[in-house]
């Protein structure tokens, strides 16, 4: 299960970007995973909710966008959605294609409170 590593790795760079930013608080962590990126999405926030266990980071939540497969086709230049994994150009039914999404893992962005202003009250931060 790679999956247990790749959460590791967010854990630790989400971990550092907080601390650097500042956030004493992480609740929302957005993550894009490719659709050919071999990642199951389930199994990535579990194991990223076991290791978040007794840390600052166990009330975050780990939203997951799954980003479906774009191609370009390198015979008409057109852009397509790929659809159940059938690489042909659904406008010259060519084969060759140039993938342009759909292969990414890419931490998007961090929420959380950076904790108290002057005035008492909470205050946000998104890293």
């Amino acid at each position: 299960m790679h999956e247990l590593s790749i959460a590791q790795s967010l854990f630790d760079l989400v971990r550092e970007e907080g601390q650097r930013h500042g956030l004493e608080n992480i609740t929302v962590i957005k993550v894009q995973v490719g659709a050919l990126a071999a990642v199951v999405p389930e199994a990535l926030s579990f194991c990223f909710e076991m290791l978040s266990r007794g840390t600052p980071l166990e009330a975050a939540r780990l939203d997951i966008e799954t980003v479906s497969v774009r191609a370009l086709c390198n015979h008409c230049q057109h852009v397509f959605t790929v659809a159940d994994k059938v690489f042909l150009c659904p406008q010259c039914q060519e084969p060759g294609v140039e993938l342009l999404s759909g292969r990414e893992l890419t931490l998007m962005s961090i929420e959380g409170e950076t904790g108290e202003n002057d005035d008492g009250s909470k205050s946000s931060c998104s890293a």
